[in-house]
């Protein structure tokens, strides 16, 4: 069992906070490193999955995202028109009692995250870029952009898509690609008909909502483009209504609300995965940095956080990092790859306009695997 080791997280997301919790929950030195002097959170509403509530429940912020955020099982599958066509059945006994779906603004999951690292002691280096990392044999020397110069005996890169430590120490790794759609996020008041994640099929693109708490939830459209265009901000509430036209029901409503000063959050969607190993030496990614993957899934978050636990596991019990990282890398990279490449096969039957039915069938073949233990 490796003892009196010191760790080093880069990134303060998701992943970053998960493994920082999980590794001090452990008894083990963890430094937390956030480039970003005021540690914004960047995003609207996210899904949470049944897995992803699981592996909140094990990082100890369970009670507080059913309380912040909004949980329910299953999935309506209506037309574009707004009917019901047939619901998904996302209950798992896998999953202990625990809900198999819900919903949580990212802005309010950082919050609990971040209060979570104040109770066990974590104080996150804020506004502090790291210069220089010079590997040893069993330690790392890390230079920070303050001056400061510390030894580690883990790396763990979990700065996200653009992770400057994937390019900096895995240059053999494709760079983000393009997944051939516009994300659209609209943040709005909860619909009262919606008590649960609602898809819409058949139109010219999938839209989805999603409660985030008792009040609020979100819509999501997935536009098809070539290109990753980048829409202007001012005006986007006119490019939505148009792209919205013909769908009704609850849709119609949400269309006709729509104005200037509507929370609306447009972003190319891309996806990242490197094939191979995660660690060069005593440096491992997690998290996006590794498998970021696109929405359809809803599994980023839930994959970053399932992560950090099995890091910490791992690191707890081996006899050395090399070992660690090992389990590590058997047991994450298989479950991290089906999420990428379920996600992106349910985008191309999205762009392709498939069957709702031959769309689902995706999703609840991938949800039976991600019930199971991780």
């Amino acid at each position: 069992m490796l003892k009196d080791i010191k760790i080093l997280v880069l990134g303060g997301g998701i992943a970053g906070m998960a493994a920082s919790i999980a590794l001090r929950d452990r008894g083990i030195a963890v430094d937390l490193c956030e480039r970003d002097p005021q540690w914004k959170v960047y995003g609207a509403g996210i899904t949470i999955t049944g897995p992803t509530l699981r592996a909140m429940g094990r990082l100890g912020i369970l009670d507080e995202v059913l309380e912040e955020g909004y949980a329910a099982d299953g999935i309506d599958i209506c037309s574009a028109q707004g009917k019901h066509l047939f619901t998904v059945d996302t209950t798992n006994e896998a999953l202990g009692g625990i809900p198999s779906a819900g919903g949580i603004l990212r802005p309010v999951l950082h919050h609990i995250m971040q209060r979570r690292l104040q109770k066990i002691g974590v104080a996150p280096l804020l506004g502090v870029e790291v210069e220089s990392i010079v590997s040893g044999k069993t330690r790392s020397q890390v230079r920070f952009g303050n001056g400061k110069v510390a030894e580690y005996d883990l790396i763990v890169g979990a700065d996200g898509i653009y992770s400057e430590t994937r390019t900096r120490l895995f240059p053999q790794t494709s760079a983000p690609r393009y997944a051939g759609q516009l994300c659209w996020r609209l943040m709005t008041e909860r619909h009262p008909s919606i008590g649960r994640r609602t898809f819409f099929l058949g139109g010219r693109a999938k839209v989805g909502l999603n409660p985030v708490s008792k009040n609020q939830m979100y819509m999501f459209y997935l536009e098809a483009q070539r290109e990753p265009l980048r829409r202007d901000e001012a005006g986007q509430h006119q490019i939505l209504h148009d792209l919205m036209e013909g769908y009704g029901g609850v849709l119609a409503e949400v269309r006709q609300a729509l104005k200037e000063t509507s929370n609306i959050i447009c972003r190319p969607l891309e996806t990242v995965f490197v094939d191979g190993n995660w660690s060069n030496g005593n440096v491992v990614l997690i998290g996006d940095a590794a498998h970021a993957t696109t929405p359809q899934l809803a599994s980023g978050a839930g994959m970053g956080i399932e992560d950090g636990l099995v890091l910490a596991q791992e690191v707890s019990k081996a006899p050395d990092v090399a070992t660690a990282l090992d389990a590590f890398m058997s047991r994450r990279y298989g479950r991290c790859k089906l999420v990428v490449d379920s996600s992106l096969e349910i985008s191309r039957l999205e762009r392709e306009q498939a069957a709702p039915e031959a769309q689902t069938a995706v999703v609840e073949k991938a949800l039976v695997q991600l019930n199971q233990e991780f």
